[in-house]
C-alpha cells in the first residue's frame, strides 16, 4: 500500500451558512423547533425565510466541510468532494474552503438550483436552529468523485446529512469502495436523527458489513441508530461492529471506544457560550487530526474538546483562533 498524500478526503453538503441572533419567542412563532435542524424544500421558502432574518454573518459551512476545515487549521493536508452552483454563493465557498489551503476540484454545477444555504437562527443561550436549503449539493454525482484523491487519503470522512437525497448518496457508496480497495480508513458521522429515522437500515448495512472504521455519534443519535432508550446499552449493541466508536455527550464531554477499552475526556471549561453551531463538527476535526497525527485516543478527544469550545466561543462553524497554538498551549 502506498503512502498516501492527504491526511483526509470528505464528502459533505457544499452550503453557505448565514447566521443571525433571534430570541425564542421569534423561533416558535416561525414554526421552528429551538436547537433543532429543519430541512427547507423550495428556494422560495428560503428566501421567505431569510427576508425575517436580522443582521446576517454569511460563512461557508456544511458539516464535513466545517471538519476539514478545523483539520487544516490544525496542519493536516486535506480535500473536500462537494456541489455548489455556479453562482454567488457558490463562488464564496469554493474561494473560503480553497484559502484554507483544502484541496477543491469539484466543477460548479450550471443552473438551478442554487448553492445551498443554512439560515441559523443564534438563541441568547447560544442555541443554534437551522433552516437548511441543501440546494445544489442533492446534485453530487458519482462521476464528480476525485478517485485519485479518495484513494490517495488516509480517511475518507462522510456526513450523515448528506446520505439523504439519492444522487450524493450513491456518490458516497462509490467513495467507500474507492477507499477501500485502497486499503484507507472510512470514518462516518451520523448527523443528525431525522437522518437515521430516514436511514437506519442503510447505516446498520455499512456498520455490520464492516465498511466503517471510525462512527462518531452525540448521545441522542446513538440511542436513535440502536432505537435503545438506554445510553449505555445502546453504546454496547455498537462498540464492537466498528473499531472505533466515538460518541459525544455534550458537558458532559465525550468517549471513544477500541477493542472494547473506553477512554473518556471531560468537556474544555468555556468562559460563555455564543453559538454551539459546527461544536460537533470541530470536534470531530480534533479527534480525527489527532488519529492521523499518531495521538492517543485521550489526546485525541482532548483535542476534539479543545477544538469544540473554541468554535462554542464565537459566531459561525469555523476556527476563528490559531488552534495550532490553541492545541500546543494545552496539550503541551
Amino acid at each position: 500500500m502506498s503512502q498516501p498524500r492527504y491526511d483526509v478526503v470528505a464528502i459533505g453538503n457544499a452550503i453557505v451558512d448565514i447566521l443571525a441572533k433571534a430570541d425564542d419567542a421569534f423561533i416558535a412563532a416561525n414554526g421552528m423547533t429551538k436547537g433543532a435542524m429543519q430541512l427547507v424544500f423550495s428556494p422560495e421558502e428560503a428566501d421567505a425565510l431569510y427576508a425575517k432574518m436580522g443582521p446576517g454573518t454569511e460563512v461557508s459551512g456544511g458539516s464535513a466541510a466545517n471538519t476539514i476545515a478545523g483539520m487544516a487549521a490544525l496542519g493536516s493536508s486535506c480535500g473536500f468532494i462537494g456541489q455548489v452552483a455556479d453562482d454567488q454563493l457558490g463562488a464564496v465557498f469554493a474561494h473560503d474552503i480553497r484559502a484554507a489551503g483544502i484541496r477543491f476540484d469539484t466543477p460548479a454545477r450550471a443552473g438551478q438550483p442554487t448553492t445551498g444555504r443554512c439560515l441559523i437562527f443564534v438563541s441568547p443561550d447560544g442555541q443554534r436552529t437551522m433552516n437548511t436549503f441543501l440546494g445544489a449539493s442533492h446534485f453530487l454525482p458519482a462521476e464528480a468523485l476525485d478517485r485519485d484523491l479518495i484513494a490517495d487519503s488516509s480517511y475518507l470522512y462522510l456526513e450523515g446529512y448528506l446520505w439523504d437525497p439519492e444522487e450524493p448518496r450513491a456518490a458516497m457508496r462509490a467513495a467507500i469502495d474507492v477507499a477501500r480497495a485502497a486499503g484507507r480508513k472510512v470514518a462516518f458521522t451520523l448527523s443528525a436523527e431525522f437522518v437515521i429515522d430516514r436511514h437506519r437500515a442503510a447505516f446498520h448495512e455499512l456498520i455490520d458489513g464492516g465498511l466503517i472504521d471510525v462512527l462518531f455519534a452525540n448521545d441522542a443519535e446513538i440511542m436513535s441508530l440502536t432505537e435503545n432508550s438506554d445510553r449505555e446499552a445502546a453504546i454496547a449493541s455498537l462498540q464492537d461492529k466498528v473499531p472505533l466508536l466515538v460518541v459525544t455527550l455534550g458537558p458532559d464531554g465525550a468517549m471513544a471506544i477500541a477493542g472494547g477499552e473506553r477512554t473518556t475526556c471531560a468537556a474544555e471549561a468555556v468562559t460563555e457560550v455564543i453559538d454551539t453551531t459546527g461544536a460537533g463538527d470541530l470536534f470531530a476535526a480534533g479527534f480525527l487530526h489527532g488519529q492521523v497525527t499518531g495521538k492517543s485516543l485521550a489526546d485525541s478527544l482532548r483535542l476534539g474538546a479543545i477544538c469544540a469550545a473554541e468554535c462554542i466561543g464565537h459566531i459561525g462553524p469555523r476556527p476563528l483562533a490559531d488552534l495550532k497554538a490553541l492545541a500546543a498551549d494545552k496539550l503541551g
